[in-house]
């Protein structure tokens, strides 16, 4: 297994990168664990293992998510987001979701010709494809592998539709993909901001680029035509409140369009990481937003139901979706996906098309309707638009 030190981490991210002691939850997969020393655990070193995948396209059943298929090329993700939902998935393959989750990553190296094989399939029906259903498709290890830019060079000659949600700055290197793509099928790209200042991203967020610079490439995405949005996600109560106005005008200044908002999710051992590195960064805060949180999930910290993972009840999430609600109609921003991604059929197979490089998906009906851009609204906005 390789290690990649310090000098290609800076180069990568364009800072010196912080480094912490190792600290993981349990595994609750395996029947025993280490426990370092206090004072003797060693500095987290990043390790990347290349993996030859079976499969790239991941599908999607659950009713809170609004895509079908997506792709993740890498496993685990540098961004080191304390609040990071996928977490628990790195356990499955022996490994922690603390640091782990963070310095232990797996790279696809097959991925393009995964997807290149799939989008020739006859039974393929030209879906869009979420990039980043999971963790980062942009975190700082693509700059080195491009594993990403390379399955957005296979979209394009696919004629492919594509949506993308990522917190990493390094997207604006492929804008020439993204527009060219633009030019032949439907591109959207969410750049997740949570938080309205550098500080409060840099706190909970530590490798990921800093809230400045994903607000200025938002900004050059949406100058070049590109289809923009922003993604308040997550809503953390007790810390997100007074950032869902800032950075809702912020990215409408910079040329989204779109918004949506998700609640803080703490499924498994999430729960431990985000309140040790809220302890940390906010001690001030960190028991109001624990019982904020279960307030909103009804005692817990978590929901696992279908249907109410991305939401929750109560009156002070009410308040929240108020604010949201109140600041996009105001803006006059959608709060809503792509009806083929959530409830539309799939596109029928055009015999006489097929999926060569260079033909073009047929319009459904839903998308002739509307010119190719009909919108629906998804559950989670249930009440806040219109």
């Amino acid at each position: 297994m390789p290690e990649i030190g310090n000098l290609f981490i800076c180069s990568v991210l364009g800072y010196a990168a912080v480094m912490r002691t190792v600290h993981n939850p349990p595994n609750r997969f395996e029947s025993s664990h280490l426990e370092w020393e206090p004072g003797y655990a060693p500095l987290a070193k990043l390790h990347i293992q290349e993996e030859t995948a079976k499969s790239i396209l991941s599908e999607n059943r659950s009713p809170d998510l609004p895509f079908r298929f997506s792709v993740n090329p890498y496993r685990g993700c540098q961004h080191a987001c304390a609040y990071c939902y996928a977490r628990p998935s790195h356990a499955y393959w022996g490994y922690g979701a603390g640091t782990d989750f963070e310095r232990r990553l797996i790279v696809k190296q097959n991925a393009p010709a995964l997807l290149a094989r799939a989008l020739r399939r006859r039974s393929w029906q030209g879906h869009s494809i979420m990039f980043s259903g999971n963790t980062d498709c942009y975190q700082p290890i693509e700059g080195k592998y491009r594993l990403t830019r390379a399955l957005l060079e296979v979209c394009l000659k696919y004629r492919n539709p594509v949506s993308i949600i990522t917190k990493g700055s390094l997207i604006a290197r492929d804008l020439d993909l993204l527009q060219a793509l633009a030019q032949v099928t439907t591109v959207r790209v969410f750049m997740s901001i949570p938080f309205a200042d550098d500080a409060l991203g840099r706190a909970l967020e530590p490798a990921a680029a800093p809230i400045s610079r994903r607000f200025a490439v938002l900004e050059q995405l949406s100058a070049a035509g590109i289809e923009t949005g922003v993604a308040l996600a997550p809503l953390i109560p007790g810390v997100s409140e007074a950032s869902i106005a800032p950075v809702l005008r912020a990215a409408h200044q910079a040329g989204a369009r779109q918004a949506f908002a998700i609640l803080l999710r703490l499924p498994g051992e999430v729960a431990e990481v985000f309140f040790a590195r809220l302890q940390e960064a906010l001690p001030m805060r960190a028991k109001a937003v624990e019982s904020a949180q279960r307030q909103m999930r009804a005692g817990q910290l978590n929901s696992a139901a279908f249907g109410e993972r991305m939401r929750g009840i109560g009156p002070r999430y009410q308040a929240l979706l108020g604010i949201f609600a109140a600041e996009t109609r105001r803006l006059g921003m959608e709060t809503r996906c792509e009806a083929e991604l959530l409830t539309a059929p799939p596109t029928p197979r055009n015999p006489n098309m097929g999926n060569a490089p260079g033909a073009r998906r047929a319009a459904s009906p839903v998308e002739r309707e509307a010119g190719g851009a009909r919108q629906v609204q998804l559950p989670l906005f249930d009440g806040l638009a219109g």
